[in-house]
């Protein structure tokens, strides 16, 4: 079966590791409606079941994983692995037969979700037999088969392939019970890798994976998240790792993915006279080169294309303005679908395929532009990269870990960066000034980077091979948003005026999307919902955005609001709220000790200037201090001061840095509590009385 390639679910391993005990899958930016559709199938899945045998030939290692001691777990354990096998063995002919083993024991109601398996295949993946069963702690035993599944297409948008999945329920999962499965699959897989994902949401008691190969086969491991454990031998040429007492990986605000925290264990086998390293691919360069040997002559111009390029670069009077205008024309007028049967799930078909029928996937994407900038003199390199930052690892070169293709396009000698907008650059030896570029993202404008791939390894394809390199983060100046604000107060505390927000970078890409996402008719109901967090009893009035289609320019927001209530009366004593809208300091950072560090999805620089003009007759009596704050990756300003009757409230908020390592968590989490302080302070006014007000005594 072919792996996650590209601009699939990650949550695919090679072989089709069942997903009802994968990790939570990691979000993606595109094709998000498939995994959407996929859960909703397996909900729907105990509905078309066929009825479970209470005649159950229960197997043998099941019977022995329910019998042993489960252990202790925290309280809100919802389940626990009592086993995670996987056996592959590859034949001389290069097949590969993998059976895999789980067994649960759920202990609580919402450990029921483990009832559900879902196992993918393909044309190049035969399922030999999907068998489950379920061991009650009271009555009969239960046992449901193949027959039982229902078959369904992998994805539900606009993508064609021949991936299926079989969805199976197991009866009773409920807690108290032991529940298992397991299947077995036959596949030729066009990488000879395999990875072993051992640490999952919740506990794991026991693992184990085994290794077989024909004689004259040799290995490489690599581990990730774990440290590295010698193997036992089995039979004359296997080998067999086991692991025991893994904890889960659990659920904190901000954390970096799961899945990049996982322990995982990746292997690489090949026939012992192949070099190691090279067409073993146990490098990554030796990765680099197998695809750049797998894609050479797909960027071959047609005429048509050479055309194309003179009419869209005519008026193009530099080369970053041709630059510009081949990138605009792939990200915008060549449409996202995949066509992924057999090797297609990893070739990019050709540019002329592309160009002709004005789709294709990320690589396909990638290809097209690729060819239209060489047409046009520019040089250009696929990066292979996942969605998920932190999956690929220096350390662990595999293949399998990739599910997404961008361009790293050659910038022309003296050309200007953050001036011209152009963000996502950073030199790399031997191939110089290199602009990262994804033209599949329909939201993100040209010299910026979705926040995902920021900060992210990815690996650079050229003839030579290539490299793993790391992606630049962007500075916070170029995910800003700047929100000001002229309102008023009338003597019953209902606040009114208007609200202006221009967006750039990630904070406008994220509302595009929204917008862009939404219909007309429920585009207002956008922004109310973001009112409503900050602004109780709040009514949009007004709405206007500017440049929503134009990625080249900031978003811009205009809206007129009113909400009741704002200002608090309190016997002579007007009781307001500096900041109107906006929460940096959230509680993001719960009390208990975290186990893992802070990942913001990138850096960003954020700014309110409020003024609220007050009724006549109050005078300040109390205003909040000014603040001034900052640690290593996050800094916070505000002051709020006074010009006649009219409060002014300012504020900068700005992140650096995408990652706080554990041993600065104590200190980001009392920046945290002394913002959100900051965003719940009160400005206090006092009524003059008419003789003051009048100068008397």
């Amino acid at each position: 079966m072919k792996n996650p390639w590209f601009c699939k679910s990650p949550g695919r391993a090679q072989g089709g590791n069942a997903q009802s005990v994968a990790l939570p899958l990691p979000p993606i930016r595109l094709g998000r409606g498939r995994l959407v559709a996929c859960l909703a199938l397996a909900g729907l899945a105990s509905l078309f079941v066929g009825p479970a045998s209470l005649q159950a030939n229960t197997p043998d290692w099941l019977r022995a994983e329910a019998q042993s001691p489960v252990g202790k777990y925290p309280g809100d354990t919802s389940a626990v692995v009592l086993l995670d096998e996987q056996i592959t063995i590859i034949t001389e002919s290069g097949e590969v037969r993998t059976l895999y083993r789980r067994a649960y024991k759920i202990l609580r109601p919402e450990g029921r979700k483990y009832g559900t398996v879902r196992v993918p295949f393909d044309k190049e993946t035969r399922l030999d037999h999907l068998k489950a069963w379920s061991i009650p702690h009271e009555g009969k035993n239960y046992e449901v088969k193949d027959k039982d599944a229902v078959e369904t297409g992998l994805f539900a948008e606009s993508l064609y392939e021949d991936s299926r999945e079989k969805l199976l329920e197991i009866p009773a999962a409920e807690p108290g019970n032991v529940i298992g499965y397991e299947y077995e699959q036959r596949r030729r897989p066009f990488i000879p890798q395999d990875t072993w994902r051992f640490q999952h949401d919740i506990p794991v008691r026991r693992a184990r994976f085994e290794l077989q190969l024909p004689a004259g086969w040799e290995y490489e491991v690599f581990w990730v998240n774990h440290a590295a454990d010698k193997p036992q031998a089995v039979g004359q040429n296997g080998w067999a790792w086991e692991l025991s007492v893994l904890p889960a990986v659990e659920s904190e605000p901000l954390m970096p993915a799961g899945r990049s925290l996982a322990g995982r264990l990746g292997v690489t086998y090949y026939p012992r006279h192949t070099e190691a390293g090279a067409g073993s691919f146990g490098s990554w360069p030796a990765i680099a080169g197998w695809y750049a040997r797998l894609a050479a002559e797909r960027r071959q111009a047609t005429p048509e294309i050479r055309q194309k390029v003179t009419e869209l670069t005519a008026s193009a009077p530099t080369p970053m303005d041709k630059i510009r205008a081949l990138a605009a024309f792939v990200q915008s007028d060549i449409r996202y679908v995949a066509i992924e049967i057999g090797i297609g799930g990893y070739q990019p078909h050709s540019a002329a395929e592309v160009f002709t029928n004005r789709y294709g996937d990320c690589k396909d994407k990638a290809t097209l532009l690729a060819s239209m900038l060489a047409v046009a003199g520019v040089k250009s390199y696929y990066v292979l990269i996942n969605a998920t930052r932190g999956e690929v690892v220096q350390e662990a070169p595999s293949a399998l870990d990739f599910d997404h293709v961008i361009l790293a396009i050659q910038l022309p000698e003296g050309t200007g960066t953050a001036a011209s907008g152009l963000w996502a650059v950073q030199e790399i030896p031997k191939l110089g000034k290199l602009l990262f570029f994804d033209p599949t993202h329909p939201f993100v404008p040209f010299g910026f980077l979705p926040d995902s791939l920021q900060a992210n390894n990815g690996l650079t394809v050229t003839d030579e091979g290539g490299e793993l390199v790391r992606l630049p983060l962007l500075p916070a100046s170029a995910n800003r948003l700047l929100r000001t604000a002229k309102l008023s107060l009338t003597p019953n505390g209902t606040l009114y005026g208007t609200v202006t927000e221009v967006r750039w970078g990630a904070p406008a890409a994220e509302l595009r999307a929204r917008l862009l996402r939404a219909s007309q008719a429920d585009r207002q109901k956008v922004l109310e919902s973001f009112m409503g967090q900050f602004l109780g009893g709040s009514l949009l009035q007004q709405a206007t955005v500017g440049n929503l289609d134009r990625l080249d320019g900031p978003l811009t927001l205009q809206y007129t609001l009113t909400a009741t209530d704002y200002g608090k009366l309190s016997g002579d004593l007007f009781l307001v709220r500096p900041r109107v809208m906006g929460s940096k300091g959230e509680n993001l950072l719960d009390a208990k000790e975290r186990k893992y560090p802070v990942e913001f999805p990138t850096s960003t620089s954020q700014g309110d200037v409020f003024e609220i003009t007050l009724p006549d007759g109050y005078t300040a009596d109390e205003l909040p201090d000014p603040v001034e704050i900052k640690t290593g990756a996050t800094s916070y300003k505000s002051k709020a001061e006074m010009d006649g009757n009219v409060l002014h409230y300012t504020r900068l908020y700005q992140i650096t840095e995408v990652r706080v390592p554990t041993e600065q968590l104590k200190e980001l989490t009392q920046f945290y509590r002394q913002v959100g302080a900051d965003e719940r302070s009160t400005a206090v006014f006092k009524k003059q009385s008419k003789e003051t007000a009048s100068g008397g005594k």
